[in-house]
């Protein structure tokens, strides 16, 4: 498992939302589906990901970079899901409190899109 600051994850990110299948916390997780379209970036100055159907606000997950202590790279989980952890650590703990996943990782230069929704 290798790990990234949660600058470069969040850039890489925001370049890429149409590649997200889900976004979730330990307490609630957004799913992609076909009809819905994702937004990563700011929104009245916060770090937001949101799903969206048309121009309805479906579901949205406020991502605060106080908490994060780096991006974590978990790796193909499932067959075409690659899972990224925002960790959040102190001395007594380590928890994921933000994960994403998406249909390629960060090394793909062209990624194919195989099971993105568009």
């Amino acid at each position: 498992m290798s790990t990234l600051s949660f600058e470069n994850f969040w850039a890489w990110l925001s370049q890429h939302p149409n590649c997200l299948l889900w976004a979730g916390t330990p307490d609630a997780v957004l799913y992609d589906a076909e009809d819905l379209h994702w937004f990563v970036g700011i929104d009245r100055g916060v770090l937001v990901t949101q799903l969206i159907r048309g121009k309805r606000l479906q579901g949205e997950i406020i991502v605060d970079p106080d908490r994060i202590t780096y991006a974590s790279v978990v790796g193909e989980a499932r067959e075409g899901e690659h899972q990224f952890e925002l960790i959040s650590e102190t001395d007594t703990d380590r928890i994921a409190v933000y994960t994403f996943a998406l249909t390629h990782d960060m090394t793909e230069e062209e990624p194919t899109h195989r099971s993105a929704v568009h």
